[in-house]
C-alpha cells in the first residue's frame, strides 16, 4: 500500500509522455497496478520500467496522489522548523521544500503565526488523509538522543511555561527542558538556543542549562555582581539569602550562580555580608 508522507522505494510500472507510474515492487496484477504518477520533470534520465526509485508521495493541488524525487524538509510523524510563507483564511502555509506548501490550520497553532516566522511543527495526516502541520509537537518528539551530560547542543524553543520552564526541541527532534530556574535568560518561543545538557533523565529526556560550567563563569558573574552593587551606592538592600525571584530580577542569575560568585567576592575580601545587606568594602 502506498504511504502518503514518507520516503519509499517504488518500482516503475508504466511509461507515459507526461511521466512514469510507480507502484510497490511486484505490485502488478494488484489494486496498485495503476500506480502513482511521477511527473516527467522529476524522472531521472534513463529511467525505464522495472527500475526502482526513492520518492515522496503526497497530494497535489487537485487532491491527487503524486510522487516526487525531491526530499522534503519533514516526513510523516517527524518534526522540523519551517518558515511561514503565507497566512490565509484557513491557516498558514509553510515551506516544506515541495511545489505545494504545507497547511498549518489555525486550530493547530499554539499562537497566531506571521509571514516569515519560523516555527517548529510535526507532520500528520488529517481526517481527509491530507498532510498537515501541527505546532503541538510534544507527542512527536523523541527521547533516544545521542547526548550525555556536559554535551553542547542546539535547539529550538517551542513553548514557555511558568510552571516548568522553556521546552526545547534539541536538534528539532529530541525532548529538552530549560527548567524555570533558568528564566532569568529571557527565553522566548521561536528562539534558537545553544545550551548544555545538564542531565539525562531515566526516560531519556534532557534537562538543559544555558549556563557554562560554573568554574568558567564565576569570574564574569562576580564582576557583574560588583557592578550592580555599585549601582545601589555600594550597598545592596538584601543579602545572599534573598529569594531566587529577587536575584533573577536584579542580576539575571540563578541563586546557585549568585551564591558561588558572592562566595568568591567574600573570599577575596571585596565585599562584606550583614544580616540585611551586601556591601562593597
Amino acid at each position: 500500500m502506498l504511504e502518503i508522507g514518507t520516503l519509499q522505494t517504488l518500482q516503475v510500472i508504466k511509461e507515459k509522455e507526461f511521466g512514469v507510474y510507480l507502484a510497490e515492487p511486484d505490485a502488478a496484477g494488484t489494486e496498485q497496478e495503476k500506480g502513482v504518477l511521477l511527473p516527467k520533470k522529476q524522472v531521472p534520465a534513463g529511467t525505464k520500467p522495472g527500475d526502482r526509485l526513492e520518492v515522496f508521495v503526497y497530494r497535489d493541488s487537485e487532491d491527487r496522489l503524486i510522487a516526487t524525487t525531491t526530499v522534503p524538509k519533514v516526513t510523516l510523524g517527524n518534526t522540523a522548523v519551517l518558515e511561514v510563507k503565507e497566512v490565509s483564511k484557513i491557516g498558514a502555509f509553510l515551506d516544506m521544500g515541495l511545489e505545494r506548501d504545507l497547511l498549518l490550520p489555525f486550530r493547530e497553532q499554539t499562537h497566531p503565526v506571521r509571514k516569515g516566522e519560523r516555527c517548529l511543527i510535526a507532520l500528520y495526516l488529517d481526517k481527509s488523509k491530507r498532510l498537515a502541520a501541527t505546532m503541538r509537537v510534544y507527542p512527536y518528539l523523541k527521547n533516544a538522543s545521542p547526548y550525555q551530560a556536559g554535551d553542547e547542543v542546539g535547539g529550538f524553543v517551542y513553548e514557555v511555561n511558568e510552571e516548568n520552564g522553556a521546552f526545547v526541541a534539541v536538534d528539532e527532534r529530541y525532548y529538552g527542558l530549560l527548567p524555570k530556574r533558568e528564566r532569568y535568560a529571557g527565553f522566548k518561543v521561536g528562539q534558537e538556543v545553544h545550551v548544555r545538557v545538564e542531565k539525562v533523565r531515566e526516560d531519556g529526556k534532557l534537562d538543559l542549562t544555558s549556563r557554562g560550567r560554573a568554574y568558567s563563569e564565576i569570574d564574569s558573574d562576580a564582576a557583574h555582581i560588583l557592578q550592580v552593587i555599585g549601582e545601589f551606592d555600594d550597598c545592596l538592600p538584601f543579602n545572599d539569602k534573598a529569594s531566587p525571584e529577587v536575584i533573577a530580577r536584579e542580576f539575571r542569575l540563578s541563586k546557585n550562580a549568585f551564591k558561588r560568585a558572592v562566595g568568591r567576592l567574600l573570599k577575596e575580601g571585596k565585599i562584606e555580608i550583614t544580616d540585611k545587606h551586601i556591601k562593597i568594602k
